[in-house]
């Protein structure tokens, strides 16, 4: 289901977007033979470590990106734990905190 729910991927270039992207990166506790064929099924080339086999600081250099762009956002104490039960205002305040951390990242650079 969640390989499924990814929207559209918006390549800049003209003509319909892809539907889904080109490599799937994961750790090694989504090793299985099903998930690789789920990949392949669906066009999907799966780069899934291997239990035993394949150490997983090859593909922690791609994973680091999410995972401290994960720990920015829990900086922001309402967002891990969530308090709102409207979902617009749990919206409204990651649009937010999005914001506040490119503000940051541009304050860097300029």
């Amino acid at each position: 289901p969640t390989l499924d729910a990814i929207p559209p991927l918006s390549t800049g270039r003209r003509g319909r977007p892809r539907r889904r992207p080109d490599k799937l990166h994961a750790d090694k506790a989504y090793e299985a033979k099903a998930r690789r064929q789920e990949c392949r099924a669906r066009g999907i080339v799966p780069r899934i470590a291997r239990k035993g086999i394949e150490s997983s600081q090859k593909l922690g250099r791609h994973r680091w990106v999410v995972e401290r762009t994960h720990a920015w956002f829990n900086r922001f104490r309402r967002l891990p734990v969530r308090y709102e039960r409207r979902a617009d205002i749990y919206d409204a305040f990651t649009t937010l905190a999005a914001s506040l951390i490119t503000l940051n990242q541009i304050r860097r650079f300029c």
